[in-house]
């Protein structure tokens, strides 16, 4: 089975290097560069399947890069640290399949690239990045409140980007303690230990408050009673589900 076929493009020259690291082994890199302009050439020279860049390149950015090469079949993938909602509905109606905000999980984006390659119709729907960021953390804060999570305990902000991170890639519910944790605990300079029993005391909080009806009236099923409490994994997984249900 051939390899597919990649061009990653960063402006920093050590995170190129890096990235290379990361992917050679499994993908056929066909070049790295950190100049737009050039990208652009070597897109429509040697067409490769997916294309890895930033937004901020030199000479010329990711979105002229995206409008230049709109007709070509080369799928793009953003990694950036503009995480600005303008900037990724900008990229994803200019055609990028994929917006991750650095730092980001670089198996996650493999993922996402097999994904790209992998899906026919070519549409950008399934993945996470292409729905509004600020609709996303509206959502999950709306679902915190109901359930009785309060702002300021440290599990909340570990709770909420582990929710993201299941949307993102349900998938990692799968290997919570070798991933998800692990990867919250990359991003807040902790420890996965700490992540684990931060989000356990978070669920905790909201079953001492006793807002046991408004879980259930939320998954619109009696899913707990009041002696019972989900594993963080499973209470993870039902917003999730939820959120990707609703098309969140």
């Amino acid at each position: 089975m051939e390899k597919t076929t990649i061009i990653l493009a960063d402006e920093d020259k050590n995170f190129l290097n890096q990235m290379f690291k990361n992917f050679n082994e499994e993908y056929n890199i066909l070049a790295t560069t950190q100049d737009g302009e050039e990208l652009i050439k070597l897109i429509n020279s040697l067409k490769p399947d997916v294309v890895v860049m930033d937004i901020v390149l030199q000479n010329c950015d990711g979105f002229k890069v995206l409008e230049s090469v709109k007709d070509a079949e080369t799928n793009i993938v953003v990694q950036s640290s503009l995480s600005i909602d303008g900037f990724i509905n900008k990229a994803i109606s200019l055609g990028a399949k994929y917006y991750c905000i650095k730092p980001f999980d670089v198996n996650t984006l493999k993922e996402r690239i097999d994904d790209i390659v992998n899906t026919k119709s070519g549409t950008n729907k399934m993945f996470f990045n292409s729905k509004s960021k600020s609709q996303i953390e509206e959502k999950i804060t709306n679902i915190f409140i109901t359930v009785g999570i309060p702002a300021h305990i440290k599990g909340y902000q570990f709770l909420r980007e582990a929710i993201k991170l299941a949307i993102d890639n349900p998938e990692i519910i799968n290997s919570i303690t070798k991933k998800l944790y692990p990867t919250i605990a990359e991003k807040y300079d902790t420890s996965a230990s700490k992540v684990e029993r931060a989000i356990r005391h978070a669920i905790e909080v909201a079953w001492n408050r006793g807002k046991i009806e408004n879980i259930n009236n939320l998954f619109g099923i009696k899913v707990y009673s009041s002696n019972e409490k989900p594993t963080n994994g499973e209470f993870i997984a039902l917003v999730a589900d939820k959120m990707l249900i609703e098309n969140a």
